[in-house]
């Protein structure tokens, strides 16, 4: 990941302590870096805003952003490999309404790099250990039936690919359409 500043949302509701035991799980190291989330900005869709944006000009862009994306409550698919790599995530609508925030941050005016790969809003359950196959089958069967909930995104700076700085939280106060 390049330094710079991510945009996440973190689950709420029964399926984070599910997702949080399969982080603990399959990947401790994931585990005790960062709460169960969806990264909104920050890889994939939009890299990381510029490291320069000042947290002022961070919340001017972003609250209302928040002011006009309601709490979502979504389910996440089954779980696949992420773009041909080891990373095993929770994928969710690529079109549903974490799109529809993911461009509205894209579209706030501030500044960032080049993405790495197509928007593809997801949950990350490994990411850091090289899976024994026998581990990746049984990671890959792994179900999540319950919903979350996204009510509130979060900015934090990277400081290095397992710690991060936050600078600011919002709540996702919109209403439904």
């Amino acid at each position: 990941m390049k330094s710079g500043i991510i945009i996440v949302a973190e689950l709420q509701g029964p399926a984070r302590e599910k997702v949080a035991e399969i982080q603990r799980r399959f990947d401790p190291k994931l585990a005790k870096a960062v709460a169960p989330h969806v990264t909104i900005t920050g890889s994939s869709g939009m890299g990381p805003i510029a490291t320069r944006t000042s947290a002022t000009r961070l919340r001017a862009a972003l609250e209302p952003v928040a002011r006009a994306t309601a709490p979502m409550t979504l389910t996440f698919g089954r779980p696949m490999r992420f773009m041909q790599t080891n990373v095993v995530v929770l994928p969710l609508d690529p079109n549903g309404p974490v799109r529809a925030l993911h461009e509205r941050i894209k579209r706030s005016g501030l500044t960032y790099e080049r993405e790495r790969f197509t928007f593809t809003p997801h949950a990350t359950l490994s990411f850091f250990p090289t899976l024994e196959q026998s581990a990746l089958r049984e990671l890959l069967a792994f179900r999540v039936d319950d919903p979350i909930t996204l009510d509130h995104i979060a900015a934090f700076r990277t400081v290095t690919i397992t710690e991060t700085k936050e600078l600011l939280r919002l709540p996702l106060t919109g209403r439904g359409a």
